[in-house]
This record gives structure tokens, sequence and C-alpha cells, in this order.
């Protein structure tokens, strides 16, 4: 499917198509949603990275954002919006806003997005590269609890993998919604998990592959999370790639 925009732009939306079909054996899913597509195409990533990286801009690949962080691999950006399957009547939460990429194609997608970003330079960041997008509420804040002064959500996307899945985010979905997370430990076997709620007590969980993030940043860790994250080296991460 090709749009009227930058050959760049086209290319990377022909890789993502391609990629899907590389491994749909393991997410069941043979090709992006057009919707989610159309939404990569009408968001310019090259708006989102650093003046040093544009001309990588449309590249299938993690880019650096400054503050040891990345702007996500499209493929990822794409696949993980699409479990989520935001509705344009929907309230998104987002957790790990990063440039704001991941935030400008929901906000394309959904009725409201809330996003929340641990990382005060980034944060700041995501505030002037979403100005336009006024369906957007951005939070510098932990992640990990969730906003609950603005939930129920309809949907919540991770863009950093928690050792577990956080409960005050499970809570915070509506009945019938989506929590979209990569979940494991650094530099040993995490997955993307897709988490629907069935009723009050019961949720539903499919594994869709298996994948590299860098850990969810806490301002206030367990013990056991401190002696396995290192908060000074490692942030909230939007540099990921699929590990089939």
């Amino acid at each position: 499917m090709l749009f009227a925009m930058p050959t760049k732009q086209n290319e990377m939306l022909a890789t993502i198509e391609a990629e899907y079909r590389e491994t749909a054996y393991l997410t069941r899913r043979s090709e992006p949603h057009p919707r989610v597509l159309q939404a990569l195409a009408d968001v310019p990533r090259r708006d989102f990275v650093p003046p040093n990286v544009k001309h990588l801009a449309y590249a299938n690949s993690p880019l650096p954002i400054g503050s040891g962080q990345t702007i996500s691999q499209p493929y990822i950006v794409a696949l993980m919006t699409d479990l989520l399957n935001p509705q344009p009547e929907q309230r998104i939460l987002e957790i790990g806003t990063g440039c704001g990429y991941q935030t400008a194609i929901l906000a394309k997608l959904a009725g409201k997005v809330f996003s929340i970003e641990i990382l005060d330079t980034l944060a700041e960041r995501a505030a002037l590269n979403l100005a336009n997008y006024h369906n957007v509420e951005l939070r510098c804040d932990d992640g990990y609890i969730g906003w609950p002064q603005a939930a129920p959500f309809d949907g919540i996307i991770v863009t950093a993998a928690a050792s577990h899945v956080p409960e005050p985010l499970r809570q915070q979905l509506k009945i019938g919604g989506r929590l979209v997370i990569p979940v494991g430990l650094p530099n040993l076997h995490q997955e993307l998990l897709l988490i629907e709620r069935l009723d009050a007590t019961e949720f539903k969980t499919e594994s869709i592959l298996g994948v590299v993030f860098v850990p969810l940043i806490r301002k206030h860790k367990s013990r056991e999370e401190n002696n396995t994250y290192d908060c000074d080296t490692d942030a909230t991460g939007r540099g990921k790639e699929p590990n089939p």
C-alpha cells in the first residue's frame, strides 16, 4: 500500500509490511491494520528525531533521541499499536512518552491519549513535539502507578519492560480493555504480551513474540527491583527490536 509522501517514508511502510509477513508465524498477524498504516503515514517520523539523525528518520530501527534513549523501531510501533487497536471514541494511556512519536500515532487513532514519561528532559521535549496534538495530555511521573485520576482506560500501552505486569495498570483497564506490555528481565527472556480484561477479576493473556526492551524505571522501587535494575544507567526504553 503506497501513500502520497516522500519516497523514504513509503519505503519505511513497505518494510513494516514485509516484517509483518516475516513474523506472522509468531504474531499470527500477516499485515498491519490499514488505520495503523495510515497513522504511520500521517505522522512524519523525522519531526521526532534530533537533527543529527534526520537522514535516518525512516530507517526501520531505533534511533537516539538524547538522554541515552531512542525512538522506537517503526515495526514495533506498528505492531504494538495494532495490538492495542485504539478506536476514535477511546481513551488510551501510554507509559513512556519518549520523544512523543508513539504518542502521536495513538493520537491519530484514539479520542484521547494520556501519556506518562519519568525523565524530565524527554517529557519537556515531547511536550514541544506534541504541541499541535490537542487530544494528548502529558505527565512527568512514575508510569508503574498509571494515571488513576483519569482511569479507567480502553487501552494501555507500555514502552519499557516490567519484571511483572503492574497491578495498577491492570486495574485501570475497562472491562474489554487491552494492555500491551513487554514483560521480562534485562538481558534475559522478555515477551510482548497482549492482556484483555474479561470482567472485574478475569484477564486473558496472549504472548505475541520475544522482544528486547530496557527496564521500566520507577521512582520508588521494591528491594527486588533495586537489585535487578540500575536506574543510573537504564531508563524508560524506546529502543527495542523483535527477538523471534
